[in-house]
């Protein structure tokens, strides 16, 4: 069945809503969109699947552990990046003018 990743997007956003769109037991796609949210204070996610996300709209800022050491990557529309399982990253801030929406593949 057609449907469109800007749908169903509410225009107050207390939080960040992440929608499944697809999930098998290997693949998990999800919508993520933002409205200048960002991980907490000391957060880090530290997932058990690799994550290749898509930034389709907005912007966002990462920051990205490896080998000890940190990285910041700024996304624009059309950036996408490969997080490796186990490799620590966080979100530092997104757009706060305009929803920033995601599309995440959790494999």
């Amino acid at each position: 069945m057609k449907q469109n990743l800007y749908e169903g997007i509410p225009e107050e956003l207390p939080g960040e809503l992440s929608s499944v769109l697809e999930q098998s037991e290997s693949v998990k796609i999800e919508r993520i969109v933002s409205d200048g949210h960002a991980s907490p204070e000391g957060f880090w996610y530290d997932q058990p699947r690799n994550e290749w996300v898509l930034l389709v709209s907005g912007s966002a800022v990462l920051s990205v552990e490896q080998e000890g050491e940190v990285s910041r990557v700024d996304l624009a529309p059309g950036d996408h990046l490969l997080i490796p399982a186990h490799r620590r990253h966080r979100v530092e801030s997104t757009a706060a003018t305009e929803k920033t929406v995601w599309l995440a593949v959790h494999f």
